[in-house]
Formats: C-alpha cells, structure tokens, sequence
C-alpha cells in the first residue's frame, strides 16, 4: 500500500507547481463541465463528494457521458462487467454515482481530506496507486500539465514506459473549473 501522506503532499508540490497544456482546449471541457454543475452537485449533496472531483472523474471515466456510469464507464443500466464488476442496473445516472461513490473503492463518499493534495490523491485512488508505487506522477491526475511526460498502464498491470496518456488530467481540468467558477483551489 502506498504512503498516502507522503503521496499527498506529492500532489500538493506537482498542483502549486503545474502548467496547464492546451488550455483552450481544456477550457473547452471544463467549461462542458461547469454547464453540467447542477447534476453534479445532487450526487455531491448525497455523498459529501465535491461536485468538481465528481465532474472530472466522469470526464476520465467516459468522456461526461450521462449513459455511462461514473465507477467505470459502462452504462449504469446494465449490470456492469468491467471492474467494478457486479454494478447495477440503476435507475438514473445519478443513483449509479452515488454507488460508485459509497460504495466501490475508494469510496470516495468516506474520503474527508479536501485540500488540493488530498482531492488529487483520491483521485489517483480511484484509478490506481500503480503510478505512485512507480514513483511517477500518474496520468490520470497530471496528463495536460508540465507534471506528466509519458508511461501508462495500458492494460490491467501492464505498464508502457513510451505510451502517452491523451485524455486530460483531473488537475488541468480541475485548474480551469476553479478559474472559469472563482472557486479557488488553495
């Protein structure tokens, strides 16, 4: 298991000192994003998840798509089949998140550690601690930024030292939703 503290405070030193890649673009999201915040902020209301950490976990996991569950991106009324496994059918994609939230590690409902560091550890939680172990920034949290350069797992514990990850970090997009909304990220 990794040191979360000592990943935490990594995280902390990787956000105060980020650049964001490509903001036009990642502003482009961010701002799809942002117009969702209501949704967000009901899944929020039931889980104590900040509704940010919500939006760009959905985001990683299935490109905001409202028929994808936010565990893993398989539709939420199905039972799922990738990892986690077993989830579902729900009746909303509301009721898929709060599950994932509550009850799929890391459950993230039961996390209580805000901060910037601690938002991007659950974070990296919620896609693995692979990376950490590695001793890399991982790029679900740091793709987009000056943070990540290249390595990722490209299947269940299989690592690639040249593969690039293309999606947008949660960081960046976390950066820019705080700009866009005023609500600082200290």
């Amino acid at each position: 298991m990794a040191d979360l503290a000592a990943l935490t405070a990594a995280n902390l030193r990787r956000w105060q000192a980020m650049r964001v890649h490509n903001v036009a673009f990642v502003d482009h999201v961010a701002d799809r994003l942002v117009a969702a915040r209501e949704r967000y902020e009901a899944v929020s209301a039931a889980t104590g998840v900040d509704w940010d950490v919500i939006a760009v976990i959905h985001e990683r996991e299935s490109s905001q798509s409202w028929r994808a569950s936010l565990a893993q991106g398989d539709p939420w009324n199905a039972c799922s089949i990738h990892v986690p496994k077993g989830r579902g059918p729900f009746q909303s994609w509301e009721d898929a998140a709060i599950d994932a939230l509550e009850n799929c590690p890391p459950h993230a409902a039961h996390w209580h550690d805000w901060s910037p560091g601690g938002r991007l550890t659950i974070l990296e939680m919620y896609n693995g601690l692979g990376y950490a172990a590695r001793g890399l920034p991982s790029p679900y949290i740091w793709a987009s930024t000056d943070q990540y350069v290249k390595g990722k797992y490209i299947a269940d514990g299989h690592f690639d030292p040249d593969a690039i990850d293309h999606q947008l970090g949660c960081a960046a997009l976390l950066a820019r939703i705080a700009a866009m909304t005023k609500g600082a990220i200290s």
